[in-house]
C-alpha cells in the first residue's frame, strides 16, 4: 500500500485516481479475455489459424494497451490536450493515407497496413476528437478573444467527412452524437437541439438514400425478409438456447456458424454458453463504469475536465449499448465493437488511449495547478 505521506510520481497518482473507475476497466479486461476464449478459438479454426491466435493476439495488444493507458492517466491536463491534438493529426493523415494506399475491405477502406499490423485510425482519431472539441467549447466560454465555438463546429465536418468517405457510417454517427452531447452539456440553447436534431434526421434519410450499404442495413432490420440477416438470425437464437444460466463453457455451437463470434456478436456468443445472467452482470460493469465516470465529471469544477469526461464516457457507454443493441435485433447491424471484450488491437489501443485521458481527467487537482496549465496554453496578448 502507498502512502499518503510518499511525496512521488505513483503516490501522487495513486492518491488523486478514482480506484473504483480503474477496478471496474479492469474487471472488464479480465472478462474479455475471458469471453473470448469462448468465441474466438471456432473462428481461428475456421480460417485455419491455431486455435487460440485470437485470444493469443488480444492478450499481446493487451499488454501495450496498458502501456498506453496508465501512462497517459499520468499526464497533466496540458499534455492531455496536446497529445490530443498530435494524436488527431496524425490520426486524420492515415485515414487520408488509407483512401490511396489502404486495402479495400468490404468495399470500405478504413485500414492502413504499417509492417505487420493493421491501423484503422479512425479509432484513434475519436478520443482525440473528444477532448479538443471539449477543449474548444471550454475556452469559447472561458475567453472571449478565442473562437473556442467557432473552431468546435469546424472540428466536427473535418472529423466526419472523412468518415463518410471511406465510408464508415456508424463512427459517422457515433462521433456525431458524442459531439452533440458535449455542446448539449457545454450550455446549449433549446433551438440548437432542434436544429441539430433535424440534421441528424437529414443525415441519416442522405445516408439511405446516397449509401446503398446503409440501406441494405435499414431495410434488413426493418423486414427480415429482405435481405441476408442471417448473423442478427443466428445472435437472437443464442440467446435462446442459453437461457438464464447458459449451456456451460464450450457447449456454446451458434458460435461455431457466425463469422463475427470473436468480434461484433461476442455478446450473443457469451449468452449462450454463460447466460443471460452474465450478460446482465456485464451490463451492470458497464453500466457502473458510465455512471462513475459521469459522476466524476459532474463534480470537477473545471469546464474542460467536465466536458471532456463527460464526451469520454459518452462515447465508451454509447458504443457498448450499440454493440448489445446490434446483439439483440433493437438496431441495426453497425460492425461496432464491445468495449474491452471483443477482439480488435485498433480497437483496445484506443479505448485504453479514452479511458487513460478520461483517468487523467478526473484526477483530484488544485484549483492553482489547473489555472496553470490554461494559462501556459492559451497566453494572454
Amino acid at each position: 500500500m502507498v502512502s499518503r505521506a510518499e511525496r512521488s510520481a505513483f503516490g501522487d497518482w495513486w492518491w488523486t485516481v478514482d480506484r473504483l473507475l480503474i477496478a471496474g476497466l479492469a474487471v472488464l479486461m479480465l472478462s474479455g479475455l475471458v469471453f473470448l476464449m469462448a468465441g474466438g478459438p471456432p473462428v481461428a479454426e475456421r480460417l485455419g489459424l491455431s486455435t487460440f491466435h485470437f485470444v493469443n493476439r488480444q492478450v499481446f495488444f493487451l499488454v501495450p494497451a496498458l502501456c498506453i493507458m496508465i501512462p497517459v492517466s499520468f499526464l497533466s491536463l496540458r499534455h492531455i490536450r496536446r497529445l490530443a491534438l498530435l494524436v488527431y493529426g496524425l490520426g486524420m493523415a492515415l485515414i487520408l493515407l488509407a483512401f490511396q494506399y489502404g486495402p479495400e475491405i468490404k468495399g470500405a477502406h478504413r485500414w492502413i497496413v504499417i509492417g505487420p499490423l493493421g491501423i484503422q485510425p479512425s479509432e484513434f482519431v475519436k478520443p482525440a476528437f473528444v477532448v479538443l472539441s471539449a477543449w474548444a467549447f471550454s475556452e469559447g466560454a472561458r475567453r472571449k478573444d478565442v473562437p473556442g465555438t467557432l473552431l468546435a463546429f469546424l472540428l466536427l465536418p473535418a472529423t466526419i467527412i472523412p468518415l463518410i468517405l471511406q465510408p464508415d457510417f456508424g463512427q459517422t454517427m457515433l462521433v456525431t452524437i458524442v459531439w452533440c452531447g458535449i455542446f448539449f452539456v457545454a450550455g446549449l440553447h433549446w433551438f440548437w437541439v432542434m436544429g441539430l436534431g433535424g440534421a441528424g434526421l437529414l443525415g441519416i434519410g442522405a445516408a439511405y438514400q446516397f449509401l446503398p450499404h446503409v440501406r441494405a442495413r435499414i431495410e434488413r432490420f426493418l423486414d427480415k425478409d429482405s435481405g441476408d440477416s442471417f448473423q442478427v438470425d443466428t445472435a437472437m437464437e443464442a440467446f435462446s438456447r442459453g437461457g438464464w444460466l447458459g449451456r456451460g463453457p464450450g457447449e456454446g455451437t451458434v458460435k461455431r456458424i457466425l463469422p463475427d463470434a470473436h468480434t461484433d456478436f461476442i455478446f450473443a456468443v457469451t449468452a449462450e454458453e454463460f447466460g443471460i445472467v452474465v450478460c446482465i452482470l456485464l451490463l451492470m460493469i458497464f453500466a457502473f463504469i458510465v455512471v462513475r465516470g459521469l459522476t466524476l465529471a459532474r463534480r470537477n469544477e473545471d469546464t474542460f475536465c467536465r466536458l471532456a469526461a463527460t464526451g469520454l464516457i459518452f462515447m465508451f457507454g454509447l458504443q457498448a449499448c450499440i454493440n448489445m443493441m446490434v446483439n439483440v435485433h433493437l438496431m441495426p447491424a453497425k460492425g461496432m465493437t464491445l468495449p474491452f471484450i471483443s477482439y480488435g488491437g485498433s480497437s483496445l489501443l484506443s479505448l485504453a488511449l479514452g479511458m487513460g485521458f478520461l483517468i487523467a481527467l478526473t484526477r483530484r487537482r488544485p484549483r492553482a495547478e489547473m489555472m496553470d496549465n490554461f494559462n501556459q496554453d492559451w497566453p494572454r496578448g
